[in-house]
C-alpha cells in the first residue's frame, strides 16, 4: 500500500514537472493486457511514453537503470496497444523520469529504442 502511494506521488510529481517543461498530459496509468504506461504526454507533435522510477538510494543504480530490457519490452507492447487505438500514428519516443526524494527529476529523453 505504501509503495503504491509512493509511486502515485512520484508519478504526480513527474507529471507536474513535465508540464512545467512544456509537455501536455494525455493519459496517466494507462493499462492494457501487456502492462501499464505511467504517463503519456504530448511534446509538440511527438507522443511521449514516460516511465517514472522512484529510488530511495543509489546503491542499486538510479531509477533509469531499473528499466531493464524486460521492462522495455513490456512498455513497447503496451505502447503498441495504445497506438492501435489512434486513427493516425504520431511520432513517438520513450522517456524515463527518475525521481529521488525532493530533488529535481532526472529526465532521460529517448531513454530506449522506439517502436523499431
Amino acid at each position: 500500500m505504501l509503495k503504491t502511494l509512493l509511486g502515485q506521488t512520484a508519478e504526480a510529481r513527474a507529471e507536474a514537472w513535465l508540464k512545467k517543461q512544456g509537455l501536455t498530459p494525455v493519459s496517466r496509468n494507462w493499462r492494457c493486457r501487456f502492462g501499464e504506461i505511467d504517463l503519456i504526454m504530448q511534446d509538440g507533435e511527438t507522443l511521449v511514453f514516460v516511465e517514472v522510477r522512484l529510488r530511495n538510494h543509489r546503491d542499486f543504480g538510479d531509477g533509469a537503470a531499473s528499466v531493464t530490457p524486460a521492462k522495455q519490452k513490456k512498455l513497447l507492447a503496451a505502447a503498441r496497444a495504445y497506438l492501435a487505438t489512434l486513427k493516425t500514428l504520431p511520432a513517438c519516443r520513450f522517456d524515463v523520469v527518475a525521481m529521488r526524494d525532493d530533488s529535481q527529476p532526472d529526465w532521460l529523453r529517448n531513454a530506449f529504442d522506439d517502436m523499431g
